[in-house]
């Protein structure tokens, strides 16, 4: 079985979204599915006027379309709601092609944080999008309920997962003052990362990740430490390094890093958001409350033992599964099937670019 995936994010771009797509096309092939991908990297690009450090790309249709035929997926689905996602969405309704989508990023409350534009115009956008998907994958049950309410159809469950052999806890130390409080994550407006900086808390506080807000937030909390993005085997050694992860963000969808950092024996300390509460729900893996610096000094109090129990529960493995199943189940791809099933009148010029 072939799958393409449509993405308007990815490498060297630093997020759950990457990630998640990375490890998905990783575990996959145990379960004999082959995962490729659309990406920014086949398209001229520019970067992102408020976010430089991101490229928006620029498909052409003819480029876009000999690219899909050459992958002779068996099933498409569509990750982002960008250019890419669009002209891959317009393709495959123009084509008669099922394809499904997966919900990752609250661009609503994004965009409207930046731009004068109501949220609600915005969630009329995404509603429109995903309409004609065979099914929007959503990370939590409590995302799935929300979306739900705002009018998505057809809403299902793709859990996320964590790599614990990558990140587990190591005897790691920066030499920082104890106890150390993380923030990994993109350093942005929408992360909230101030109502963390802000705390009055002993220790030090450490901020892992890189974005737009970085350099005007480094010089304003000359106390905290940036160390600026981390992949692999640094990011592991970030996590180790320190006591309690602080995740101040009320957008999240999920947040990857909550796993990252319970697989590396960290308790957390966040809002009771959707996100955070949907990933440690009643487990005695975090501290959930409105006043931020009560529950970063109350998860100093957790057991790490209790966090890698945890995160343990979480495999990319299991992710995989129920990602290519909703693949499978609501757009019936045939894993015998060499190709994906075209309409008649694409037919021969599907076997003609073959």
């Amino acid at each position: 079985m072939r799958i393409l995936v449509a993405t308007d994010a990815w490498h060297p771009q630093v997020n759950g979204v990457v990630r998640t797509l990375s490890m998905i096309a990783q575990t996959s092939k145990s379960l004999g599915v082959e995962v490729s991908f659309l990406t920014p990297n086949s398209f001229r690009s520019f970067p992102m006027p408020s976010y430089r450090e991101l490229r928006v790309a620029m498909p052409s249709h003819g480029k876009l379309v000999r690219l899909i035929l050459d992958a002779r997926p068996d099933s498409i689905h569509i990750a982002t709601e960008g250019p890419i996602g669009f002209l891959v969405r317009r393709y495959c309704r123009k084509q008669g092609l099922p394809f499904t989508t997966s919900f990752h990023t609250r661009f609503a409350e994004y965009i409207s944080a930046r731009l004068p534009i109501p949220e609600a115009w915005i969630w009329t956008t995404l509603r429109a999008f995903h309409r004609p998907s065979q099914a929007v994958m959503a990370a939590t049950p409590g995302l799935a309920a929300e979306l739900r309410t705002r009018g998505f159809d057809k809403v299902v469950l793709w859990p996320r997962g964590v790599d614990t052999a990558l990140f587990r806890p190591r005897n790691i130390d920066l030499g920082l003052p104890r106890p150390v409080f993380l923030s990994v994550g993109r350093v942005a407006l929408e992360k909230n990362l101030e109502a963390f900086l802000d705390l009055d808390l002993p220790g030090s506080k450490l901020i892992v990740g890189d974005g737009p807000a970085r350099a005007s937030l480094a010089r304003k909390y000359p106390k905290a430490i940036f160390l600026g993005a981390r992949q692999g085997e640094a990011l592991a050694e970030a996590y180790a390094a320190a006591d309690v992860f602080v995740f101040p963000s009320k957008t999240d969808t999920f947040g990857l890093v909550l796993l990252e950092a319970l697989a590396s024996g960290l308790p957390v300390a966040a809002f009771p958001v959707p996100g955070p509460r949907d990933v440690i729900g009643e487990a005695p893996v975090g501290v959930l409350n409105d006043d931020l610096r009560l529950a970063c000094l109350a998860a100093l109090r957790i057991s790490p033992q209790a966090c890698l129990e945890f995160a343990a529960n979480h495999t990319w493995e299991a992710s995989s599964r129920a990602f290519v199943d909703n693949v499978r189940n609501f757009c019936g791809a045939n894993p015998n099937s060499d190709r994906l099933q075209l309409t008649p009148e694409s037919r021969a010029g599907w076997l003609e670019a073959r």
